[in-house]
């Protein structure tokens, strides 16, 4: 992604889940940021030409041989740093200091106290506040050319500047949401450090992309693949005020959608996008191919398979059809372990991850693939798409196969799709699907003994899921009305044949993810 704005911050990527966070905290500051590799050269560096630099966490010992380091002369290039965890130790261990494993290691919440309110980059953060560490290395001494300005219980230099130069160092993360205060840091780093103003804004993303868009594109077809979700509505409003009748759409049916699916997205994207919608049916095809699977990877392997399949198969009938367009997030490829070819591990596969083999003939088109979900939204809203559109909670790729635990057959499905629709109208009905991120039903491959009326059931168990969440990177479950989960589990267990026991999953990402597959 590029931008005309004349103020950028890059970030240098050492392999932290959190890079893309740290990114998008810096936007919120209406300062345009963006994720460059941990090895970037200052001439490199220069071409961006940035005013700040900020050296993400990762999970390496800096002393460790083979460890990603960054290229020291970028402390001499004048330019104001910020070293977060790893970044912050890399730094001191590149300007005299000592890093080495500690004693008692921090992960979790912290207690942070300082006396530097006078220092540019402590303004206005409290002298006693609740910060997020995730480090088992800490600085165990800096040399006389830094000042320490901030400590832990067990954590001597939690935060700490250089004498000379605009480089500053934090060992918690500020990005996090459990660091309360850390935007503050984040907001003095740009404004007093960086003498950044916050010129960028949302809307000059949209117009960016339109314009890329259109000079990418030329007079050619493209083709966008719509599920009906948030993401790539998103996308396909974008195209279409890019390019317009040169856009194409097309929904599989995968026989995996949640109810009236299909039936939504022919509504909304003939009668308000006006668009060319394509439905091809493959729900026989898809269900063949997961006959039999269990395991969660395969799954979304053959299904993403598929979908190329029918997908191939409709898009030859497309004339001058050269790109592909897809809603893939940032979190999407992070998970994929595909960001930026760095070190980030593969949690699970995504299908619209680099899932196009390069004999289907696409020049791919992801728009969407530096954002968070709520940058995602925010760009629906600039864009004039409806509410309930915008607001939609987010549905995967593979759709219910992996809501559906072991092996998907139909039987399975129309009990998962019912429960599903029945979470969600209550969940309306209540007025909290704003207040909540995502909200579905799992279908478990377990029976368990029930009594309904005079007789012994044997039946499914099913999970209601429901997180809150800024980023989906990291995510809370819902603390939920009793009387809503109860209206649930009894409309579900009364009105949905074959489950008689309904769970609420209460775990937290991480250590789990929001989807059970």
């Amino acid at each position: 992604m590029n931008t005309t704005s004349s103020e950028r911050i890059l970030v240098l990527d050492f392999g932290s889940q959190y890079a893309q966070l740290i990114a998008r905290r810096v936007r919120e500051q209406n300062v345009y940021c963006e994720i460059v590799r941990h090895n970037i050269t200052p001439e490199q560096i220069k071409s961006h030409n940035p005013s700040g630099l900020i050296l993400s966490g990762g999970p390496s010992s800096v002393y460790e041989e083979g460890s990603p380091k960054c290229d020291p002369g970028i402390f001499e290039m004048g330019l104001p740093v910020l070293g977060i965890c790893y970044g912050m130790q890399l730094m001191c261990d590149h300007l005299g200091g000592k890093v080495d494993s500690t004693h008692v290691r921090e992960y979790g919440r912290a207690t942070c106290t300082h006396d530097a309110p006078d220092d540019p980059f402590m303004k206005d953060f409290p002298k006693t506040a609740e910060v997020w560490m995730s480090h088992g290395d800490q600085v165990q001494s800096v040399s006389d050319d830094f000042v320490p300005l901030a400590k832990t219980s067990t954590c001597p230099v939690a935060a700490v500047k250089h004498k000379t130069m605009p480089v500053y160092g934090l060992q918690f993360h500020p990005e996090v949401t459990h660091s309360p205060e850390g935007w503050v840091l984040l907001r003095n780093f740009l404004y007093e450090i960086c003498d950044c103003s916050g010129t960028w804004k949302l809307a000059n993303f949209a117009q960016e992309m339109i314009d890329q868009i259109k000079a990418q594109v030329g007079d050619a077809q493209v083709i966008c693949g719509l599920s009906g979700g948030v993401d790539s509505s998103v996308v396909a409003a974008l195209l279409s005020k890019a390019i317009g009748s040169q856009l194409s759409c097309i929904l599989v049916d995968n026989g995996l959608l949640r109810k009236g699916e299909r039936e939504m997205v022919v509504e909304q994207f003939t009668d308000h996008f006006k668009t060319d919608l394509r439905v091809v049916d493959g729900r026989e095809k898809f269900l063949e191919q997961l006959k039999g699977v269990d395991d969660p990877q395969e799954k979304r392997r053959r299904i993403g398979h598929t979908f190329i399949e029918c997908f191939k198969g409709e898009s030859a009938g497309i004339e001058n059809a050269k790109f592909l367009a897809q809603g893939t997030l940032y979190p999407d490829v992070i998970e994929s372990g595909a960001a930026k070819d760095g070190p980030a591990a593969t949690i699970k596969l995504h299908h619209n991850v680099g899932g196009l083999p390069e004999e289907l003939g696409f020049e791919l088109i992801e728009p969407l693939r530096d954002l968070f979900k709520d940058e995602v939204r925010a760009l629906g809203v600039e864009l004039g798409l409806p509410e309930h559109l915008v607001w939609r909670h987010p549905f995967p790729g593979p759709g219910l196969a992996v809501r559906c635990l072991g092996e998907v057959v139909e039987e399975k499905l129309v009990v998962l799709r019912e429960a599903d629709a029945i979470v969600i109208d209550e969940i309306e009905k209540a007025g909290l699907y704003r207040e909540t991120s995502q909200l579905f039903a799992v279908l478990l491959p377990v029976q368990s003994v029930g009594v309904m009326g005079d007789a012994r059931t044997y039946e499914n168990a099913l999970v209601i899921r429901c997180v809150n969440t800024d980023d989906f990177m990291t995510a809370d479950w819902s603390r939920l009305p009793y009387d809503v989960l109860a209206t649930m589990s009894t409309r579900i267990i009364n009105e949905v044949s074959g489950v008689n026991r309904v769970c609420y999953d209460i775990s937290s990402k991480p250590p789990a993810t929001i989807e059970w597959e």
